[in-house]
């Protein structure tokens, strides 16, 4: 792909995106947001725009690793819609500005209501026992799996 192929793509791309109900921020806005304030107080910002924010490795469509692509399809199974992802890979300084903001070295990273939970071993770990069904209750979101084990039943 030419340099002029990939300008066009980026003129061209939405400024905000929506697929799938999830949001994903491109790397220009990120650079905008980037040149108002401090990169904390844009990440504090970022974390507590949505009940549910995913920093990752590609988007939910198109996930660049296996750890994204977890944390996306346990989202998905609960029926999470809505949530905002950023794309760590567009931007080196989101990708090291979001770690020194948790103080947590991976990718992805997951927040509920501007809280950090963790990664994907701890958001499936959450998904495994039962917690995460609790905590999406408390952001008001009711589980998709709550739904179908209730179809089960009857």
């Amino acid at each position: 792909m030419t340099s002029l192929h990939r300008l066009s793509l980026g003129i061209l791309r939405p400024a905000l995106f929506r697929s799938e109900n999830v949001f994903s921020v491109p790397l220009r806005i990120w650079r905008l947001l980037a040149s108002e304030t401090g990169y904390r107080d844009r990440l504090e910002s970022m974390v507590k725009k949505d009940k549910v924010v995913v920093f990752m490795k590609g988007t939910p469509d198109q996930p660049m690793c296996g750890f994204s692509n977890a944390v996306v399809q346990i989202l998905r199974m609960h029926g999470v819609e809505g949530y905002a992802a950023y794309n760590v890979l567009e931007d080196q300084d989101l990708r090291q500005g979001v770690k020194d903001y948790s103080n947590w070295p991976t990718i992805p990273q997951v927040y509920f209501n501007g809280e950090f939970v963790g990664g994907c071993d701890i958001l499936l770990q959450m998904h495994q026992n039962g917690d995460l069904v609790e905590e999406f209750k408390k952001l008001g979101i009711k589980s998709a799996l709550l739904e179908a084990e209730k179809d089960t039943k009857q």
